[in-house]
């Protein structure tokens, strides 16, 4: 059965941000000056300031990137690699690199929850900018075992399996084929601001490990993990970077869904994230639901203080569910059978106390250790590289 309502969650002494919609429910480090406008609002404008970059100098800058990364793919089959999902940031950067004569690697993670949607925008990027891919393809039951264990943990972060192999798939196909630049799509003006509360670190391996032992049932032998130690030799060793193209870009949501409506034949799927029906009945229902978190908050909060909507149009879509009942309903079924739980096993699960992703222990202590190693190791690179000359 669906419940919906976060009434559970909203604090006696309710308050919004005069400026974005973001308030003071399932975030406990959210500020409100004399005004009433919240901290998130003026760290996003510092964040704008010192990271987007709009007309001449952002072109420069734009201009400037595509060089380097026409100049480190010289000799080699391609010049960058860029992970698609069918989402509007990863299709544009494809049309866009397109447009720029750059050979992209495409790269997607399927690991089970592709909307038919996302599936089907996947294939016309394909087809109309004929870049090559490369689908890498999840061990199901162990990936599957995986999700069971984070729900079983009750933790929030449910998105970290996916998120955490994604980018190890990532790294590791841009080591192979010796590719120095992995294009992201994450900039500042749509998705910026989001509480540290709402979401956990993506790497650390101890954190994942300590769960899935814990809840798992089934040894992890084919998973794409990506640790702070892989993360320090990809970057370090392997020399590759992650390169953020759409802060240098006057980049509007609305108007770069209509042109990739236009020119790529893309599919609009609904919510930020939805490609995924994971994701999806996550960010609808379980985050709202057993957390009090609506992340459309956070979302439409970018859009009003990048100027793209209006705080009056945030908040009357705010006014519907993240998801139709109807479609929570079935997601919902279709998610528990997935993951091999029973309905009122499921149920059960998800209303069972909340508990802190570091009851289970954190990375935290190797973190010194690998930040002494990077030290230590770029000399290193730098002197292999001269001598290799």
């Amino acid at each position: 059965m669906i419940h919906w309502g976060n009434e559970n969650y909203i604090p006696q002494h309710y308050q919004m941000c005069t400026k974005t919609v973001m308030d003071n429910i399932a975030d406990p480090n959210i500020t409100f000056d004399k005004n009433g406008v919240c901290n998130y609002y003026f760290e996003y404008l510092e964040k704008e300031k010192k990271e987007v970059f709009k007309g001449e100098e952002g072109q420069r800058k734009f201009e400037h990137s595509i060089d380097l990364l026409k100049k480190t793919g010289k000799n080699k089959d391609y010049d960058c690699v860029l992970g698609i999902s069918g989402g509007v940031d990863s299709t544009y950067l494809a049309y866009l690199l397109k447009q720029n004569n750059v050979r992209v690697l495409l790269v997607h993670f399927d690991y089970g929850w592709n909307s038919e949607l996302a599936v089907k925008n996947i294939e016309n990027i394909v087809s109309k900018t004929g870049f090559d891919l490369e689908t890498i393809v999840m061990d199901w039951e162990e990936f599957k075992d995986l999700q069971r264990s984070y729900f079983k943990a009750s933790v929030l972060d449910l998105d970290i399996p996916a998120d955490h192999m994604i980018f190890g798939a990532l790294y590791r196909v841009a080591a192979r084929n010796n590719i120095k630049h992995i294009i992201s799509g994450h900039n500042v003006v749509t998705e910026f601001l989001l509480p540290k509360a709402w979401y956990y670190k993506k790497f650390d391996l101890t954190n994942l490990k300590n769960i899935h032992e814990k809840f798992g049932s089934i040894p992890l032998k084919n998973l794409k993990s990506l640790g702070h130690l892989q993360f320090s030799y990809f970057v370090s060793f392997k020399g590759i970077q992650m390169m953020k193209l759409l802060n240098f870009l006057d980049y509007n949501k609305a108007k770069i869904k209509q042109l990739i409506i236009d020119e790529l034949d893309w599919i609009d799927y609904g919510g930020k994230h939805y490609e995924s029906v994971f994701t999806r009945f996550y960010q609808g229902y379980i985050l709202p639901n057993k957390f009090g978190i609506d992340k459309r908050k956070a979302h439409l909060s970018n859009l009003i203080c990048s100027g793209q909507i209006s705080r009056e149009e945030a908040i009357e879509e705010l006014s519907n569910p993240p998801i139709p009942k109807k479609l929570a309903e079935e997601d919902k079924t279709y998610v528990a059978k997935k993951l091999g739980f029973s309905d009122d096993e499921f149920d059960e699960i998800l209303t069972l106390k909340n508990i802190p992703h570091e009851f289970y222990g954190t990375d935290d202590k190797k973190i010194t250790s690998y930040r002494k190693m990077l030290r230590f190791a770029k000399p290193l690179t730098k002197l292999y590289k001269h001598i290799s000359k």
